[in-house]
């Protein structure tokens, strides 16, 4: 009979102990199915967040393109600008114009030597003297 209690002790602490290991086993189970979902959110997390970066990398490209294209077209109309400035007669006229006048000539010779009228002259002094004063 003690023999008998003793099995029947033995059985119910292996049915207990049974019973904790398939508990400990549906909880690890449980955290590890929870730990694959978050590590799939966050691979689909990664996968959006690369296409946004594609994304802004080629709106950048695109961007960078188009600044060299305007440097390129701001550089060929400085230069068309500079061009059509000495290919100008008259231009040439007002630039020796300002010159004899930063150099001191009076208004009398610029007219004369620049051939300009009176008023043009004058005008090309005060804006002279603005600059200076």
């Amino acid at each position: 009979m003690l023999l008998l209690s003793l099995a029947i002790i033995a059985l119910a602490v292996a049915l207990i102990a049974l019973a904790m290991i398939i508990l400990f086993k549906s909880s690890y189970a449980s955290e590890l199915a929870s730990q694959l979902q978050q590590f799939k959110d966050s691979a689909e997390q990664i996968n959006i967040l690369r296409s946004e970066v594609q994304e802004l990398r080629t709106g950048l490209l695109s961007i960078g393109k188009r600044v060299l294209e305007v440097e390129q077209q701001n550089e060929e109309l400085t230069q068309q600008q500079a061009a059509q400035k000495y290919d100008d007669p008259d231009a040439k006229i007002y630039s020796r114009a300002v010159k004899m006048v930063e150099l001191g000539a009076d208004l009398d010779e610029v007219i004369r030597e620049c051939e300009l009228p009176r008023a043009e002259a004058e005008l090309l002094f005060s804006l002279h003297k603005q600059k200076g004063a």
